[in-house]
């Protein structure tokens, strides 16, 4: 899956799922785009990034402010030209009971799972239109598909408007030559899931070690994903490889949700 001299752009590339994605892309042989709101790890992955001998450019970006995604997309085509591929993955939530929400966590999951994720997709295929190329790849989740055990239910609901999103998107994109997918993963080893964790454990007053055994033991191939699991598949769905594969959600779950 040689990606040599592709231009991608990564969001949420500070840690986790999108930490993962950049270094598997440059892995591949792309320039990598990172973008996050913190500024340290966003500087971590650049490094990294750079490291493995890719070409790269690190953009603090607030991507639930349509301006930060324009600025984002700007800057990315001043400094390389063109953008290839674009990994959408920044998001936020918070483990909290359907009772206990809020319209600020209404706001706030779907200012940046929602918004930012459909701006930042119109924004890159603006850019890709008139070059008749491009791949998208949305990262959703198993909890816009019912997982039952997603971290609250306005987050599965922000991530099930991303899945549908990546269908009329492929839709009306793919007469440009642009394929858009999305990426549904499961239980993965991220910091999110740390903090997913910490407060499950608190909350129920059982031990972290259990919280996280009793996860596992939901997965039919009784295994968690680690962040590399995904950016596999987005390295797959950016190659030339899935040139014919658009509109699709995939799951990486170990068999969780079975789609």
């Amino acid at each position: 899956m040689d990606l040599s001299d592709q231009v991608v752009i990564v969001t949420g590339a500070g840690q986790g799922i999108g930490k993962a994605a950049a270094l598997a892309l440059a892995d591949a042989g792309a320039d990598v785009v990172v973008v996050d709101i913190n500024e340290r790890t966003l500087e971590e992955t650049a490094a990294a990034v750079k490291a493995k001998g890719r070409r790269t450019l690190a953009i603090r970006a607030d991507l639930g402010s349509v301006a930060e995604i324009d600025r984002m997309i700007a800057e990315s085509v001043a400094a390389f030209g063109r953008i290839d591929t674009l990994v959408n993955n920044a998001g936020v939530t918070r483990r909290a009971y359907i009772m206990d929400l809020t319209e600020e966590d209404w706001d706030r999951i779907h200012r940046v799972n929602a918004k930012g994720v459909f701006f930042c997709l119109q924004r890159v295929a603006r850019e890709m239109i008139p070059r008749r190329s491009g791949r998208i790849i949305n990262i959703a989740s198993v909890a816009g598909k019912g997982f039952p055990g997603t971290s609250n239910a306005i987050y599965a609901a922000s991530k099930g408007a991303v899945i549908s999103l990546t269908k009329t998107a492929a839709q009306q994109l793919g007469p440009h030559n642009i394929n858009v997918n999305s990426v549904c993963p499961g239980i993965v080893r991220t910091a999110l899931y740390e903090q997913i964790v910490k407060v499950m454990s608190e909350t129920e007053g059982l031990s972290i070690e259990v919280v996280e055994a009793r996860a596992v033991a939901s997965v039919p191939l009784r295994r968690p994903n680690e962040p590399e699991d995904i950016a596999d598949m987005i390295v797959f769905l950016a190659s030339a490889r899935a040139r014919n594969v658009s509109g699709q959600s995939f799951n990486v779950d170990g068999g969780l949700i079975p789609d």
